[in-house]
C-alpha cells in the first residue's frame, strides 16, 4: 500500500490502530491476525477467473469475467444496472454454479466448495439484503458470525465494537430496530467475527444516506488497512472509485475496463459512459 497520505484513500478512515484493535498496544491486526492472508507469489488472494454461467437452465449472465484483489487491497465492482456486478460476486462465493472458469483463494481451487465450505476456508460475505437477524439483539447477531469458531471470540467482539461504536451503546437492541446504516454495520460487523481471510460486501450503502455512506467507507477503509482484502459491489459508483485500489466496470457480464479506480476516474469512455461526464 502506499504511504499515509498517498493512494486512493487520502485522509479518509481514522489511522488510530486502537479503534481496530485497541488491545495491541496500537498495533493494527495483522494479515497472520486476521485470516492468514498471504497470497501465493505472483498470484492474486482472490480471483474469480473466466468466469461464465446464469441461473438455473437460463442463459449466461456472466460471460469470461474475471476479478481479483489482493491483501490489503480494496476492489469494486461497479457498471450499470443489470450488467451482472451481484451476480459476479454470488459466482465467486459459490452460489452461483459457474459453467466455466475457477475460484481461487490462497492459491486453493475453490470452485467446487459451497458457500458454507467458503466461509470455513476464510470468506466473509455480507449480501446486499436479508443480512441481520433482525429479531436477535445487536450482540447475538455478532456471536452468530463466530458460529465457526472455537476459540475465544470475545477478543474480535471488542474489535468490531471499536470499529462501529455505536453498536457498543446498542448492542442489547434488536438489529431491526437499527437506522439503515447502522444495520449495514451489524452487518460488516457479523462478517468480520469470522476472522475471514477476505470480505466480500454486495452493495453496502444500499440506501443509506450520503454521509452515512460516507462513514461506511471510511470503517470498509480501516478494515483494508488491517491487511484483509475487501472486494465489494458498489452502486455509487464514483464515490467506490475513488477508495477503490482496483476497479471493474462491467457490461452484460462482462469486463469492459479494469483499472486502478484513479485510472478509471481518468477515463473519458468511463467517465462518459458510467459516471455522468
Amino acid at each position: 500500500m502506499s504511504g499515509a497520505n498517498d493512494g486512493p484513500y487520502g485522509g479518509r478512515g481514522v489511522r488510530d490502530a486502537s479503534i481496530v484493535n485497541p488491545r495491541a498496544g496500537g498495533e493494527l491486526v495483522t494479515p497472520e491476525r486476521s485470516g492468514d492472508a498471504t497470497p501465493a507469489e505472483g498470484a492474486p488472494f482472490l480471483a474469480g477467473r473466466g468466469m461464465t454461467g446464469g441461473y438455473g437452465k437460463g442463459p449466461d449472465i456472466l460471460h469470461d469475467c474475471t476479478i481479483s484483489v489482493n491483501p490489503g487491497q480494496i476492489a469494486v465492482i461497479v457498471g450499470p444496472n443489470g450488467a451482472g456486478k451481484s451476480t459476479a460476486m454470488k459466482a465467486i462465493f459459490g452460489m452461483l454454479p459457474l459453467r466455466e472458469g475457477s475460484v481461487v483463494l490462497d492459491g486453493q481451487d475453490i470452485t467446487a466448495l459451497s458457500p458454507q465450505d467458503r466461509v470455513k476456508a476464510g470468506m466473509g460475505f455480507v449480501p446486499q439484503t436479508n443480512n441481520i437477524f433482525a429479531s436477535m439483539s445487536v450482540e447475538e447477531n455478532l456471536e452468530m458470525g463466530a458460529f465457526i469458531r472455537q476459540d475465544d471470540i470475545r477478543p474480535t467482539m471488542e474489535q468490531v465494537y471499536d470499529l462501529f461504536p455505536i453498536l457498543r451503546e446498542k448492542r442489547h437492541q434488536h438489529a431491526g430496530e437499527l437506522s439503515g446504516g447502522q444495520r449495514q454495520q451489524v452487518a460488516v460487523g457479523r462478517a468480520l467475527m469470522t476472522k475471514p481471510k477476505v470480505l466480500m460486501l454486495d452493495e453496502p450503502t444500499a440506501g443509506v444516506s450520503p454521509i452515512v455512506m460516507d462513514e461506511l467507507f471510511d470503517r470498509i477503509i480501516e478494515v483494508s488497512r488491517t491487511g484483509i482484502p475487501i472486494l465489494m459491489v458498489e452502486q455509487n459508483a464514483r464515490q467506490a472509485l475513488e477508495i477503490a485500489d482496483r476497479a471493474y466496470v462491467l457490461v452484460q457480464g462482462a469486463n469492459a475496463h479494469t483499472g486502478s479506480g484513479r485510472e478509471l476516474l481518468a477515463d473519458p469512455e468511463v467517465r462518459r459512459s458510467f459516471l455522468g461526464g
